[in-house]
């Protein structure tokens, strides 16, 4: 597998991704994620490709360049802010390898790519969300290594 930034010629695979990963969300919590949709139309979708401050890496298959994963990531800082430090902060808003091919240590190798690209980047952390309805994720992340940073709250009524 080859992990690089994602390309334009990558579309239809982050979009088969992007319907897997919102199937997820919509079955755990429907009262808040459509269904059968994506979370970007096809212009912002490749608006984001060509975002340096918003990168986005595949992992594709060496031979068919099919898309097997995805991690969309976002750089944050808070500079000037009066209560938080301006630390550079790699933020991972999505990860996915395809149903289809999980088990393979995919997700792990892309999300280790990920680091070494931000500490690279002269980042101090990586960050993610990830839903308590999706507990195979959190399982993953932890493995990974990851700890809480923060927990969201909520009282449905």
């Amino acid at each position: 597998m080859q992990i690089r930034r994602a390309q334009e010629r990558d579309m239809e695979g982050i979009n088969r991704l992007l319907f897997q990963v919102l199937a997820v969300h919509h079955n755990g919590r429907p009262d808040l994620f459509k269904g059968d949709v994506k979370k970007y139309t096809d212009q912002e979708l490749a608006e984001l490709i060509g975002d340096d401050s918003r990168p986005i890496f595949v992992g594709v298959d060496e031979a068919s360049q099919q898309v097997m994963g995805y991690a969309f990531c976002m750089f944050q800082q808070h500079v000037d802010d009066n209560i938080l430090t301006d630390i550079k902060t790699l933020y991972i808003d999505d990860l996915c390898v395809d149903e289809e091919c999980r088990g393979r240590h995919i997700g792990r190798r892309i999300y280790e790519h990920v680091l070494e690209f931000a500490r690279r980047e002269n980042c101090y952390n990586v960050t993610l969300n990830v839903w308590s309805c999706n507990p195979a994720a959190q399982h993953f992340y932890e493995k990974c290594g990851l700890t809480p940073q923060k927990i969201g709250m909520e009282k449905i009524l």
